[in-house]
């Protein structure tokens, strides 16, 4: 029991990590404070750009200029392109398209609206195996359930991960190209590559919690086993000799 309750534990602080550096992600934009104006997923010049900003960041939420100035409104699944105007001039041809109001290609469009709606699921699920973690100090079936929702969590920060590196890796790649400046947020990715370490370390630990009780089950009862044959050796062995007594008499 003392096993599972510190198991446990370890487990819900990382997953307790993990909702953190989430929400500074999901947060970013809302205020120019630290961490919170820092945290961008791609900052680019976008100077020359019909209706941009001089520099822009790409935030989870919002689009801004540095230090969370001249934010857009607070918007779900926002298109990379509203940073500038529908059929902008001298933007990068693989960015601008037919979708976000004509401000976006289809390819990035789609891949940063699964990408942002992959982050939330993550976060729901990272939520839930933090409040079941309490049911794993008591045994294996709370660490069991707690190692399922902590498993879903992980697939989807995978995901939310994989998708939100290639969309803004490709775009800072496609800006450069064509002449505007581009770097990736270090703290975005850390924060998201964070959260997924720590979702990866608390399923782990969840299911050895899982199979620490029953390596501790088969370990009793094959203690168990071994106290009962041994006093069946032992009476038989007291019924042999008291037989032999009684011959010899």
């Amino acid at each position: 029991m003392a096993g599972n309750g510190i198991r446990a534990i370890v487990a819900m602080l990382l997953l307790a990590g993990a909702v953190v550096m989430t929400l500074f992600v999901f947060l970013a934009g809302v205020t120019n404070t630290t961490p919170f104006n820092n945290t961008y997923f791609l900052q680019s010049t976008t100077q020359g750009i019909q209706g941009a900003r001089d520099i822009t960041q790409w935030a989870y939420f919002y689009i801004c200029a540095p230090g969370n100035l001249e934010c857009s409104g607070a918007w779900p699944a926002p298109s990379v392109g509203w940073a500038w105007v529908s059929g902008a001039l001298n933007v990068p041809p693989e960015l601008i398209g037919d979708f976000g109001n004509g401000t976006t290609s289809m390819y990035y469009y789609y891949m940063w609206r699964f990408g942002w709606v992959t982050y939330l699921i993550a976060f729901a699920f990272a939520v839930f195996a933090l409040l079941t973690g309490f049911l794993a100090c008591l045994g294996r079936l709370g660490a069991a359930l707690s190692s399922l929702l902590a498993a879903v969590s992980l697939f989807f920060y995978t995901v939310a991960a994989a998708l939100m590196t290639v969309t803004f890796v490709k775009m800072r790649d496609a800006l450069n190209a064509n002449g505007y400046p581009s770097s990736i947020g270090q703290y975005a990715f850390g924060f998201t590559w964070g959260s997924f370490a720590a979702v990866f370390l608390a399923t782990i630990i969840f299911c050895l919690g899982v199979r620490g009780d029953k390596t501790a089950g088969a370990a009793g009862s094959s203690s168990r086993f071994g106290r009962r044959r041994k006093s069946v050796r032992s009476s038989r062995s007291s019924i042999g000799s008291r037989r032999v007594k009684e011959d010899y008499a």
